[in-house]
């Protein structure tokens, strides 16, 4: 499969986008098409053996409308699309404006002026020259017409190609006006030349073309208000944009030249000097220095980088002059797969936004077809042809569907670019839309809950000095490679204690290490190694009692021995993250169960779940196994986000109704979750779910406002209270009633703007009990299977986590593996499973089981 932008033009309207997506779905080979009208863009996944780029622009165009593939470098394109397209649009909606203001002014004055008591030439009033005084008007209402023409090109050109729009409305209603106020001319011209006064009075005041110049006005007014406002729903990527430096320093043939960042070339020498923006991803080859990457981290402390070391695009180079050598450049840098990503979610569509693109789709035929019923019905009801030519334009102008095509796409847009500025990158509508409905949010613990690296909590020295016992310590284990003894290592450094190099190191695997440290014989191990160090030594037991106790606050005790006496012990632990307790107590606080899910042995997993305030515990699962408990919290009817760290734990993130990674920007992490949280904080799991909630409220209200609008202003703009009420809405008002609920709608999108987090602190009383939930998955009997399946159309990481995603997902397969170069995936499966439905789940998915 294929994965695609183009950029569409014409569109004016949700009938618009309706149109170009239902006519590029039927296209043989297409996937997936998303059309987003708020920046005019569509979002294709199709069968390249099928389709070409060609057909899917052809079948655009044959629509009636313009399409060209998205095929700039992604920085060019974006500072295209983003900044100078919608500066041109306001520049020239401001023009249109100024042009249809001034001259509308003017036509109201000759038109009304007179009612109102303002002067007026007799040889231009109704009364004294009624012909002058309407060709008049008319020549006024030309500039207007014309400055807006565009109405009329798009409008008509919809309508040759049946599938009319919002400026077909428009269109209509105001040719309709205009050929009828040309009609009224001619007729007054031939009652003149024969005395009939009455006639001539009757049609000079209804000429309605200060209706046509103010319908126009207005629309373009609200249009132009509507686009200042989406221009603002783009502030999230423009501002990642600018993050990149647009130009960088590069050494080619022992020169140094100052190029665009988007001619760096991977392999390229690239010079950073203190004070500027890292321009691509890259390794230092030469110098050190400390980098700002809170843009792409969150990490607030610059952080110190040294030889070997990579360094992120669009990051700080703080006080060190450094040399890189290019690793990833243009769309492979992390900052553009985060502007991607944000797009990409931009452009996609919430399954609530379904019902308003179905309506959408037959919205305008069905109001030219009510227009036209509420033209014949007042004509057959005996009024006059002009009363049921207005009442048929008033509801043509008044019934937009632009309200309803901007309802969600501006809150989406809106809602992942705030979440973005929160380092919360959200992968699509619909993960945005499932996040608000999470009601149990399962944890892994290593480097989600725990900081992922063992650190020293405890030091108890027999004997001996604390600092001369670390420093034996880490003395002996510094020749070894077990986190653990990294962890006492980094403990000594801390302290600045130096320590000897170790002579005669011998290590047994799982019991402990051995050396010789200045003269004396030191062994470091855990229990059984000293016991076996020591023999049957009962005096020792209260020394092990003392590290069992560590043990149960879930820290690993280790033991060391100098020349056969016990001196001392150091218990390391996988401790909590800072913010661990605050986070999960905020989502207690919103009414969400928490589970932590983890391989550890329950007394490990017990103790951290005690301190970081979480109740229930699932320990000692493997990985492969993680899935199946999360697929049985789904079953039981709980909308579940998994969270990890978006590696070992992607097939249980893949299974979850959310997935959720920690860690920025890694490529796992994005392929295998629906969200990413780039500051790597658990906190903002809780804001993930409250910026959900506020985009789905936010969607909600736009829709209603829309559908209200409607189902209230076409009665109304028909006539439906008039022989009742005696109520009627002029085609002004009702151009003006259109042009504001496109800019309500938007204008309510935007408060979004405003999110910020809940700090919603959680006061229940509650049981502090922890539940160990039985892991029944070790007693599980029958054969695992594995089998291999090769897929035809897997091309990018894309397809990969796709194909991985779709058969974990079957009844039976517990892990699947994609080797993208092979072509195919690798099963593995309980005995009886239906290999089928895999292969269904596959082909379901858009590629070829061969």
């Amino acid at each position: 499969m294929t994965k695609e932008k183009y950029n569409v033009t014409g569109m004016s309207c949700a009938a618009c986008s309706a149109k170009v997506e239902k006519t590029v779905s039927k296209l043989a080979g297409m996937d997936k098409a998303s059309v987003n009208l708020l920046t005019n863009s569509m979002q294709v996944e199709y069968d390249e053996s099928k389709l070409s780029p060609d057909d899917i622009i052809k079948s655009i165009v044959n629509a009636g409308y313009g399409a060209s593939l998205a095929g700039d470098t992604k920085e060019k394109a974006k500072e295209k699309s983003i900044k100078k397209t919608n500066d041109d649009a306001i520049s020239s909606m401001k023009f249109r404006l100024k042009v249809s203001v001034i001259f509308l002014a003017i036509l109201m004055y000759f038109s009304m002026g007179s009612m109102i008591g303002l002067p007026l030439p007799n040889f231009l009033s109704g009364a004294g020259n009624p012909v002058g005084f309407a060709l008049t008007q008319l020549l006024l209402v030309l500039p207007v017409m014309y400055v807006n023409r565009k109405y009329y090109i798009s409008g008509f050109k919809s309508l040759g190609h049946l599938s009319p729009n919002m400026d077909t409305l428009v269109a209509v209603g105001t040719i309709a006006a205009f050929i009828y106020g040309v009609i009224a001319i001619y007729v007054m011209g031939y009652a003149l030349s024969n005395g009939d006064m009455n006639t001539v009075a009757e049609y000079r005041k209804n000429l309605y073309f200060e209706s046509v110049s103010m319908i126009l006005t207005l629309i373009t007014l609200g249009k132009f208000f509507e686009t200042g406002s989406k221009a603002r729903t783009t502030d999230a990527i423009s501002k990642l944009v600018d993050l990149s430096p647009k130009r960088a320093n590069v050494i080619r043939d022992g020169v140094e030249e100052n190029i665009l960042t988007e001619d760096v070339r991977v392999g390229d020498i690239v010079v950073i000097r203190p004070g500027e923006s890292i321009p691509v991803d890259g390794i230092i080859i030469e110098g050190s220095t400390s980098v700002d990457e809170s843009a792409i981290t969150g990490e607030s402390i610059p952080v110190q980088k040294d030889k070997g070391d990579k360094l992120i695009g669009a990051t700080i180079n703080k006080n060190g002059s450094v040399k890189i050598k290019a690793s990833e450049v243009g769309e492979d840098t992390a900052i553009s797969r985060i502007i991607a990503l944000v797009e990409e979610a931009s452009s996609s569509k919430a399954p609530i936004a379904k019902m308003a693109d179905k309506v959408a789709g037959v919205f305008v035929p069905v109001v030219m077809g009510i227009a036209l019923v509420t033209f014949i019905v007042w004509l057959v009801l005996g009024y006059d042809f002009s009363f049921a030519l207005n009442r048929a334009i008033a509801v043509l102008v008044i019934s937009c569907p632009c309200s309803l095509g901007l309802a969600t796409p501006v809150a989406i847009m809106v809602g992942t670019g705030k979440g973005a500025e929160n380092g919360i990158l959200i992968k699509s509508a619909d993960a945005l839309e499932t996040t608000h409905s999470i009601d149990t949010v399962v944890l892994d613990k290593t480097g989600t809950v725990t900081k992922g690296k063992p650190v020293v909590t405890d030091i108890i020295g027999f004997d001996i000095d604390d600092n001369e016992f670390l420093k034996l310590a880490a003395s002996v284990e510094s020749a070894s490679e077990h986190p653990l003894a990294e962890a006492i290592v980094e403990k000594a450094k801390e302290e600045n204690l130096t320590f000897s190099s170790p002579e005669n190191f011998t290590a047994q695997s799982g019991r402990g290490i051995r050396a010789d440290i200045d003269g004396k014989k030191i062994v470091a191990g855990n229990e059984q190694a000293i016991r076996e160090a020591v023999g049957n030594d009962t005096g020792l037991d209260s020394v092990f009692d003392k590290g069992n106790e560590l043990a149960s606050q879930g820290k690993t005790p280790m033991y060391f021995m100098a020349d056969d006496k016990l001196i001392g012990i150091i218990a390391v632990a996988d401790t909590i993250k800072d913010d661990s307790k605050e986070a999960i107590e905020a989502l207690k606080a919103r009414d969400i169960d928490v589970v932590l899910l983890t391989g550890d042995h329950k007394n490990t997993a017990t103790a951290i779940a005690k301190q970081a305030g979480i109740n229930k515990v699932i320990a000692e699962v493997l990985p492969t196994d993680k899935e199946e408990h999360v697929r049985k919290l789904m079953e039981a009817g709980h909308k579940v986000a998994m969270v990890g760290d978006g590696i070992n734990d992607s097939p249980a993130l893949a299974r979850a109704d959310v997935g959720i990674a920690i860690g920025a920007g890694t490529d796992v992490a994005i392929e295998s979750a629906d969200i990413v949280l780039m500051h790597s904080s658990l906190k903002d799991v809780a804001t993930a779910i409250d910026l959900s909630k506020a985009v789905i409220r936010n969607i909600k209200q736009n829709l209603f406002w829309a559908f209200f609008y409607n189902s209230v202003g076409i009665p109304l703009a028909a006539g439906v209270f008039y022989l009742s009420l005696g109520w009627k809405l002029s085609p002004m008002f009702g151009a003006a009633a259109m042009g504001m609920s496109s800019v309500c709608v938007v204008s309510n999108a935007l408060r979004l703007r405003g999110f910020k987090p809940r700090n919603i602190k959680n006061n229940k009383s509650g049981n502090d009990e922890i539940v160990l939930i039985e892991n029944n998955e070790k007693k599980k009997e029958g054969k695992t299977m594995t089998t291999v399946i090769n897929v035809n159309g897997m091309m990018c990481g894309h397809c990969k986590a796709t194909v991985e995603k779709v058969t974990k997902a079957v009844e039976g397969v517990s892990n699947s593996i994609v080797n993208l170069d092979a072509k195919n995936v690798t099963i593995e499966y309980a005995e009886g499973t239906d290999l089928e439905k895999v292969k269904k789940a596959i082909t379901d998915a858009g590629y070829e089981v061969v």
